[in-house]
């Protein structure tokens, strides 16, 4: 729910923080860039994982609470932060939109009698035996699983504008990435390279939120990390059961509704891992909810 005491902003002042956070990354973006053919090798390299990092950072942070509470009133201020994402990232944000909520449909689903999972990015989609599927298979293939198509036509059949912006928003991103490729084919082999990388990581931090996970349960629907820095840098992605179980919950109130569900969590077995979701394959697991 909107708070109509608010200037600019529709649920919180706090959302600022992740206003300035998206315009960081996006200017850090343009000076890797503009960088490339001034820094030696090694530094470009260093510039390139950390920018590969920021992806997964920004599309499970920044980029996801502006999903679930988008942060301005002004629907021309969300469309701008949309399309700034969508060029920082290197993907369709609206899209993004569409295949997340897809997410929270399914929610992880197991495969169904029609062979297929609600979910379209649920770790069981092509997992045999009723089983997920590998982690690092899972992560680097992802990529390659989307179909704009699809996504795009069901987009259109909710809102004809926001399918035209989404598409809009994919073809000012391929237009950059030719255009990197025509001012300097090294630039462009450099940003693909990363920028696959970064959403490899984004992938491999979605299956660890539900590696463990009970997609049975709405309470077990996720599995979370409660790592303060984690949580800090990341807006709360850690708390990401609580979040599962109240979608439209505030980032900044995640941890007020953890307290609240605690006991119920830990008698359900909620999945607690003690790394952030990105080194999920480091981490150990454990059925208490503390």
């Amino acid at each position: 729910m909107k708070n109509k005491n608010l200037y600019i902003f529709a649920h919180s002042y706090w959302d600022s923080i992740p206003v300035v956070m998206g315009l960081v990354h996006f200017g850090y973006v343009l000076c890797m860039l503009m960088l490339f053919t001034y820094l030696p090798w090694w530094v470009n390299a260093l510039t390139g994982i950390f920018y590969a990092f920021s992806i997964a950072w920004n599309i499970n942070s920044v980029s996801h609470n502006f999903i679930h509470n988008a942060y301005f009133k002004s629907n021309i201020l969300n469309r701008f932060f949309s399309f700034l994402e969508s060029i920082t990232m290197g993907f369709s944000q609206t899209m993004y939109d569409y295949v997340h909520r897809q997410h929270h449909i399914g929610n992880n689903d197991h495969i169904g009698a029609d062979g297929k999972t609600v979910d379209w990015i649920s770790i069981y989609r092509h997992g045999k035996n009723n089983m997920p599927e590998p982690a690092f298979k899972y992560a680097f293939l992802s990529f390659f699983r989307d179909d704009p198509k699809i996504i795009t036509q069901g987009i259109r059949r909710l809102n004809p504008f926001l399918a035209n912006f989404a598409v809009f928003e994919l073809v000012s991103v391929f237009i950059l990435i030719g255009g990197l490729f025509l001012l300097n084919w090294k630039l462009g082999l450099f940003y693909v390279a990363f920028y696959y990388l970064g959403h490899s990581l984004s992938a491999l931090n979605g299956y660890y939120e539900h590696l463990g996970s009970n997609p049975d349960k709405p309470i077990t629907w996720g599995v979370s990390c409660y790592n303060p820095i984690y949580n800090w840098l990341w807006l709360n992605n850690g708390y990401h059961a609580e979040h599962h179980y109240r979608p439209k919950h505030h980032w900044t109130q995640m941890k007020s509704l953890h307290q609240s569900i605690q006991a119920k969590q830990q008698e359900e077995g909620v999945k607690i891992i003690n790394w952030p979701h990105v080194l999920g394959f480091l981490a150990k697991h454990s059925n208490k909810a503390g």
